[in-house]
């Protein structure tokens, strides 16, 4: 059964030159030559590089999207390879090229010139490779990427992708679907930065990566003024003069820019002064920012598009997703089982959204357990995760790989304002040592929380008791040490026919007939489940989603973005009564403790 091919009007505008924007916001070099465009590309069976090549294919989207060209699906058993020219541009050369890669799922192997340069293992994270040694430097030069993906046929990451796609189980994404780019740097050079602000000694810390034992220089800049800076070596203090700054919060997203400056090398960032933690507040247990408790509102977003895919098909695009959960009155959004180009999170840095960010789900195929059936079905939230078999994580690769990858996640993604909450496990997919995940998680970042079992095999562990309720009313539970938290629910559904990529079949939890009695039966929902429920507890609620995607059509916009179904006013009156429930609510914890 094939699907109906829906664009966006951001696909519709699409270039031979798509998303040139510089891709790596918090870490910014002047040295940048986007590689993004049409390249040569083929399938074959075979891992010899190929002599003739099927036709082109537009960089960065998958295969198997409509804005690749190519609309194809790689399977298990081949191999996908890449072919593009390049010449340096004069003056460009320092001392080391450096060829980055937003994202290429699965396993890619890197040609420059005809010489084996690297292979990289893993389809979601960013990773760099030095191609110096193998450059022409005033000639042109071939660049040949040799991709395999086996989607959820092995061990390996792969999110919400299916070889069978059906449901709640989407089309597969392969190859590149992230900007390739490259950058020259000189011998000397720094290479990562790690950003900690904190509120409540009025300062900065910045820890850089580099390979010289020269001192760097730290600068905060508000705006273009500067207005501190320290030096030091590893690691670098900064204060606020007067320990005077502004915070960063959703209503007012506060941006700092840096400066970070060594002998031969510079490079440009930005951080934001807030804290993420979890409190107890009279009788509950709180989410916090900048010490003060705040309801987390919000949306669970899969990052699809109907023509892209993975890859939105513009800056503009990804941030229409998130203005427009913004002007909604949602305040956050739950990254679900996928990892967006650093783009997006700069995007949520700079406009004021929260971030709930899911680690992409992985091991061998799940037991139905697992997948087909609700937690509170068979009581599978007491059940222990310390059965790999059973929890398709048997092999120890598959352990290792997962921690790999999900440290590496966390290390990218570390310096981004917004994320407040680590998700590394989502309804038993792949879990396995949640509790101690957990631990891992705080070792490798004590500033945010993290929900250690999103909705299912809870371990007593991480910051919050984490509940996905569909079907049935809420019933907040106790926990003695943990928030309360709503981390899905709703999946309310309509089918909008012109705007739905599956003519024949939908997805989701509770089907409505008319755009009005989804209204309604969103707003009831709202006032029984979360509203109702803050006085109670409730710190967050998660409602099923943003967009719909491929036959889900539980979406408050349609998959092309085209149309939002449920009335603009009814919403923004549902989130202004959260807001104000929330804020009763800290009001009257705040007069008892006072009375106390």
């Amino acid at each position: 059964m094939s699907l109906r091919k829906l664009k966006t009007v951001w696909g519709k505008a699409i270039t031979d030159k798509p998303l040139q924007e510089y891709p790596r916001p918090q870490f910014v070099r002047k040295s940048y030559v986007n590689l993004n465009g049409y390249w040569d590309y083929a399938i074959t069976r075979t891992d010899v590089i190929p002599a003739r090549y099927d036709g082109k294919i537009l960089v960065p989207f998958s295969p198997e999207s409509i804005l690749s060209g190519v609309n194809r699906q790689l399977k298990p058993n081949e191999y996908l390879y890449y072919r593009t020219y390049f010449v340096l541009p004069k003056g460009f050369m320092r001392d080391i090229v450096l060829l980055n890669f937003g994202a290429v799922d699965q396993v890619c192997d890197i040609f420059v010139n005809g010489v084996h340069i690297d292979c990289h293992d893993g389809g979601y994270n960013a990773f760099s490779v030095d191609i110096t040694s193998a450059l022409k430097l005033e000639e042109e030069n071939e660049l040949i990427l040799r991709v395999r993906d086996f989607t959820d046929t092995t061990y390996r990451t792969c999110g919400k992708q299916s070889s069978r796609r059906g449901g709640m189980w989407y089309t597969p994404q392969s190859g590149i679907w992230q900007t390739v780019w490259m950058e020259s740097v000189p011998a000397q050079y720094i290479s990562n930065i790690r950003i900690t602000p904190d509120i409540d000694k009025g300062q900065v810390t910045v820890e850089a990566d580099y390979n010289f034992d020269d001192p760097i220089t730290v600068k905060i800049l508000d705006g273009d003024v500067e207005i501190a800076q320290n030096d030091g070596k590893g690691s670098v203090t900064v204060a606020f003069p007067d320990g005077k700054f502004n915070l960063w919060t959703p209503e007012d997203p506060y941006l700092y820019n840096l400066k970070i400056i060594a002998r031969r090398d510079w490079v440009e960032s930005y951080f934001g002064m807030r804290k993420f933690s979890c409190e107890k507040v009279g009788s509950y247990y709180r989410l916090m920012l900048n010490n003060k408790p705040y309801f987390h509102n919000g949306l669970l977003d899969q990052g699809y598009f109907s023509d892209g895919l993975y890859t939105a098909p513009s800056d503009e695009a990804m941030i229409f997703d998130i203005s427009t959960a913004k002007n909604l009155g949602f305040n956050m959004l739950r990254k679900h089982i996928k990892v967006e180009p650093m783009r997006w999170y700069y995007h949520c840095d700079r406009l004021g959204m929260l971030v709930w960010q899911d680690m992409p789900s992985g091991g061998t195929r799940q037991h139905k357990m697992t997948t087909l059936y609700l937690p509170h079905a068979f009581n599978v939230r007491k059940i222990k995760d310390s059965n790999y078999r059973r929890n398709s994580r048997a092999s120890e690769i598959s352990r290792n790989t997962y921690i790999e990858e999900y440290t590496e996640m966390i290390n990218q993604l570390y310096n981004s304002v917004s994320i407040a909450m680590w998700v590394p496990f989502n309804e038993g997919w792949g879990q396995f040592d949640a509790k101690q995940i957990a631990q891992l998680t705080k070792d490798l970042d004590d500033t945010r929380t993290v929900d250690h079992a999103s909705g299912w095999h809870d371990q007593g562990g991480g910051d919050i008791k984490s509940m996905h309720v569909y079907f049935k009313k809420v019933r907040m539970p106790r926990d003695k040490n943990r928030a309360v938290c709503l981390t899905e629910f709703g999946g309310y559904s309509f089918k909008v026919d012109k705007h739905s990529v599956n003519p024949d079949k939908t997805y989701g939890y509770t089907n409505y007939p008319t755009l009005k009695s989804l209204n309604r039966g969103i707003k009831q929902l709202y006032e029984r489940d979360v509203i109702a429920n803050i006085s109670k507890g409730l710190c967050a609620s998660v409602y099923t989603q943003l967009t719909d995607v491929e036959d889900e059509v539980n979406g408050l916009l349609t998959y092309d973005r085209k149309g939002l179904k449920v009335d603009a006013s009814v919403l923004k009156a549902i989130n202004s009564k959260i807001r104000q429930s929330a804020m009763i609510e800290i009001a009257e914890t705040t007069q008892r403790a006072e009375d106390k």
